[in-house]
């Protein structure tokens, strides 16, 4: 490890089987470069949209007692950016952001990115009661990156968002609230057309539109999201413009969904797909809109 490289602390959920959370964002963030210091806020035999798993929320305190322990050795200054996902329980929502507190204390320029996962009961994707509150209370105050996908950008905005130009809006919003930059992973049913996979990206110099194909699952994969906000926050990390890294995480996300559907698999082909994630063949261009 050289002394460029930047360390993210990856606050997530674990699956031992198959593809969501650290699992997902871990293995690609360490191909673009990353020294990832993975922490797990639950630890489950596999994601919840199975509708049955096994494991455990890590207890309350442990998030805390394990920053602690890093700081204890004074490695904690070495932290370039805090990334959270899926958390367990309201409480761990309050830990995270003390984290990130201790780590923006001893290194200032460090990055909090929120992927603010609040669940979707339609798809079977649980989260603890309390999650989703304490999100919409601690993450856009403290966030300097958020990668909310449709359900998530209601509800942290409050806005209906019931079509193209709703969300549109709805990123305005939270850019006015403070947030540096919004990364909406999925228009889904507001995209411009339905068959496009379409993502926003927002800052205080546009707003950005990006397509990309929509592949025609049988069982949408889980872990998207988790990998989206991985590799966007490691080519930002790798010092890309804001829209380089937008437009290189569009194209690798695009790569791994494409080698996943060609195998027919439910879980994401992260290991299939891992050259294309470093250096896509596709190459899909975003638009700025005249907002």
């Amino acid at each position: 490890m050289t002394a460029n490289t930047k360390h993210i602390l990856s606050i997530q959920s674990h699956v031992v089987y198959g593809y969501a959370g650290n699992k997902s964002a871990t293995f690609p963030m360490q191909l673009l470069g990353m020294d990832v210091w993975a922490l797990n806020t639950v630890q489950f035999s596999n994601h919840t949209q199975y509708q049955q798993w096994k494991g455990m929320v890590m207890p309350q305190g442990q998030i805390t007692d394990i920053v602690t322990g890093i700081e204890n050795i004074d490695a904690l200054k070495e932290c370039d950016a805090v990334l959270s996902g899926y958390m367990g329980s309201a409480e761990q929502v309050k830990e995270i952001i003390d984290v990130v507190k201790r780590v923006k204390a001893v290194n200032p320029n460090a990055i909090y990115l929120c992927d603010p996962v609040m669940g979707h009961p339609d798809k079977g994707c649980i989260v603890a009661d309390g999650v989703k509150d304490g999100l919409c209370e601690y993450a856009i105050p403290n966030a300097d990156i958020l990668t909310p996908n449709l359900v998530e950008l209601r509800e942290l905005t409050g806005l209906p968002v019931e079509n193209f130009a709703g969300a549109v809006e709805a990123v305005k919003a939270l850019l006015a609230q403070g947030v540096k930059k919004v990364l909406v992973k999925h228009l889904s049913k507001v995209g411009i057309s339905a068959q496009k996979f379409e993502m926003l990206f927002a800052n205080g110099d546009g707003i950005w539109h990006i397509q990309r194909p929509l592949h025609p699952f049988d069982r949408e994969p889980v872990g998207v999201g988790d990998l989206t906000a991985g590799i966007f926050l490691a080519d930002i990390l790798n010092g890309m413009s804001d829209i380089e890294a937008f437009e290189h995480t569009a194209n690798a996300v695009n790569e791994v969904m494409e080698t996943t559907y060609q195998a027919g698999q439910y879980e994401l082909q992260i290991i299939a797909a891992r050259e294309h994630i470093v250096q896509p063949r596709c190459q899909y261009r975003t638009e700025k809109l005249d907002v």
